[in-house]
């Protein structure tokens, strides 16, 4: 079958490991399915593992890909639940686990095996491309908002920086759920692009905010962190899923323990958030915001897009 692949890690050239063409067909164990693939997102999840983070030299070759959307042997249209965990009910992330492409061959091919218990009805009113958007990213933001965050309509969040999968995720989420909606970014063209999905105030990167937030969506780290913390309430909350420019930041101590502030982890979703996050899609005509859809043969353009930031919603790959 087609497949696109890591054959190697290459830190500073990461598209040197991309590979596209055969690959074995999935062996599923018992209790596994195979899917038949109609459309898998990109995330950049698969860039960092073409540049070697988070997996070992021994796992490659291995097929890239977290999210997907497709049809089961008996005809089932589903959606991919990323994670593969140990833990039979309850949350599955806070056991040992992994995400597809990881351990386990991904999506980016013509087929994928996956546990029965990750697989999620797919309502008609979503497409497979917009389905194909949400077990990463868009559950990602799902989670730190209203599982992580525990927030509610009306409160005040600052989603930090513009663009990303996850933020743009979190941008039409939170103004759905009826949140105060402030988002930050470098670039001033990905400022009008929130402001044209749903964002109530968009402010420059670092730049002082017009109020102060109740919770701090931040997937940027570094950068961002101190930023971040300053745009607390006291007892105000930031959530945190990921650290692409550095994950030490100054602490900043005094600022949590003095405003009583709260840093919370929040890492992918569970099945049943994605379950939830799917009948809120289909009972509000929300959807997610797609940059660019693109035939499996075009991965180099599409990862090349998405490692020089060009990117303002999700690129999906269809077959």
């Amino acid at each position: 079958m087609f497949a696109i692949t890591a054959a190697a890690a290459t830190p500073d050239d990461p598209l040197a490991g991309l590979t596209l063409g055969d690959h074995p067909e999935p062996d599923p164990p018992d209790g596994w399915e195979i899917v038949e693939v109609r459309a898998a997102g990109l995330n950049h999840h698969d860039v960092w593992t073409l540049r070697g983070v988070g997996i070992s030299p021994d796992r490659l070759p291995i097929v890239l890909g977290c999210d997907a959307a497709g049809i089961t042997a008996d005809g089932r249209e589903v959606i991919v639940h990323a994670v593969i965990g140990d833990l039979d009910g309850g949350d599955e992330t806070l056991g040992r686990f992994s995400i597809l492409s990881e351990q386990y061959d991904g999506t980016f091919a013509d087929r994928v095996a996956v546990p029965s218990r990750n697989l999620v009805p797919k309502p008609e009113s979503l497409s497979f491309e917009e389905a194909a958007c949400l077990s990463t990213a868009w559950l990602t933001a799902y989670r730190m908002l209203f599982t992580r965050g525990a927030l509610v309509p009306g409160q005040r969040v600052l989603i930090q920086g513009a663009g990303g999968g996850v933020a743009t995720a979190a941008i039409l989420l939170a103004r759905a759920a009826g949140l105060h909606v402030t988002v930050t970014s470098r670039d001033d063209a990905k400022l009008e692009q929130a402001r044209q999905i749903g964002a109530h105030v968009t402010v420059a990167s670092g730049e002082r905010l017009p109020g102060r937030v109740d919770a701090v969506i931040e997937t940027v780290g570094e950068a961002t962190w101190s930023h971040s913390l300053k745009a607390l309430e006291p007892g105000g909350v930031v959530v945190v899923s990921g650290a692409t420019s550095g994950p030490n930041p100054p602490a900043d101590l005094a600022r949590v323990f003095f405003r009583q502030l709260r840093v919370v982890g929040s890492t992918m979703g569970t099945r049943d958030e994605l379950v939830r996050l799917v009948r809120l899609l289909d009972a509000t005509g929300l959807r997610p915001l797609i940059d660019d859809t693109m035939p499996m043969s075009d991965a180099p353009t599409a990862f090349q897009r998405m490692i020089d930031g060009a990117v303002f919603g999700k690129l999906v790959l269809t077959r």
